[in-house]
């Protein structure tokens, strides 16, 4: 609006400033993710000669996967078995010949050594076989089986994959001016590729540091809500409100005066007007935050403000609030 003279004086437009609810919504990208995921590999190598994976069958914490060849560790265990039975019996005589003086303390506790490291030989044997049953580490759902039925495996080859499916993961990364407003807890919202309709998650972890590179921080998210649009691995859209201020001081953005280094406010005087170098906040599609210079119920210009000297009159013809 182009300012009028009335008298000497600039009739021009004022608004009220006064308090107001704001906060910065912002988006970024995410993944959702499985809570807890694991590749299957063996401890040891072998031949498979037992193999219980159904892909994408739910399995038990515990339940065997798949059982490599173990006849041979078998074999010795029961050979250590027999020693210690052996052993345990001279062991025994050898007590009662001691309480006699029969034999020496010595050949007495060298029977009591042979015995100890029988025991320990047959417990390092059964950790052996129990390296050669496959197990799920957790409750779960089973992924695509890489390996057949008799086939040599290694550690370093992948038997198959367990997903934990009850609850999901959403892992995004958020600018750093925002880090501060993030903690555990936080509740976010989001939508998935394709989906339909929002969904809710809880912040139980934060990096902790904003990475240098790219400037952001890192958040972990926990799903609990059962859809069947929420599925590992899909593209998400985190909404999250940022920044909120229950008692925000907001202007019309048209009431700023860009300047060099600086921006500048119109601030009413009676009938004349003060120049102020002003702080920006928040900002949306009509209005904007100002952090310091002004206070509630002062009257700033929003009109004609490329016509406005420090020394002019000003008349208002007309007062806004939000």
């Amino acid at each position: 609006m182009i300012p009028t003279r009335n008298s000497g004086s600039l009739t021009v437009e004022g608004f009220v400033v006064q308090p107001h609810s704001v906060s910065e919504d912002i988006e970024v990208p995410g993944s959702l993710l499985s809570l807890e995921e694991t590749q299957i590999r063996a401890e040891v190598g072998g031949r498979i000669v037992q193999l219980n994976i159904q892909e994408g069958a739910a399995v038990k914490k515990g339940q065997m996967l798949a059982k490599l060849f173990d006849q041979d560790l078998q074999a010795s265990l029961r050979k250590l078995k027999v020693q210690l039975q052996i052993n345990q019996k001279t062991v025994d005589r050898q007590k009662d010949l001691l309480a006699i003086n029969g034999i020496s303390q010595q050949d007495f506790d060298l029977a009591a050594l042979a015995v100890d490291n029988l025991k320990a030989d047959i417990e390092s044997t059964v950790i052996a076989i129990s390296k050669t049953e496959i197990r799920a580490p957790y409750d779960g759902k089973l992924g695509l089986r890489n390996v057949s039925m008799g086939a040599y495996v290694s550690p370093s080859d992948i038997i198959t994959s367990v997903r934990q499916v009850d609850n999901l993961k959403l892992e995004f990364a958020i600018p750093e001016k925002y880090a501060k407003n993030i903690s555990v807890g936080y509740a976010v919202k989001f939508k998935v590729d394709g989906g339909g309709v929002g969904h809710t998650a809880t912040v139980i972890a934060t990096e902790g540091s904003v990475d240098q590179a790219t400037r952001t921080m890192r958040v972990k998210a926990l799903v609990k809500e059962k859809n069947a649009e929420l599925v590992p691995g899909v593209f998400a859209t985190v909404n999250l409100q940022m920044g909120f201020n229950p008692a925000a001081l907001m202007v019309p953005t048209q009431a700023i005066i860009p300047q060099a280094r600086n921006k500048q406010l119109l601030l009413l005087r009676k009938d004349s007007v003060q120049f102020l170098v002003v702080q920006t906040g928040i900002r949306d599609s009509s209005y904007i935050q100002i952090l310091n210079g002004v206070k509630a119920g002062d009257t700033i210009i929003i009109t004609g403000l490329m016509s406005i000297r420090p020394k002019s009159k000003l008349k208002i013809s007309k007062v806004s609030k939000i």
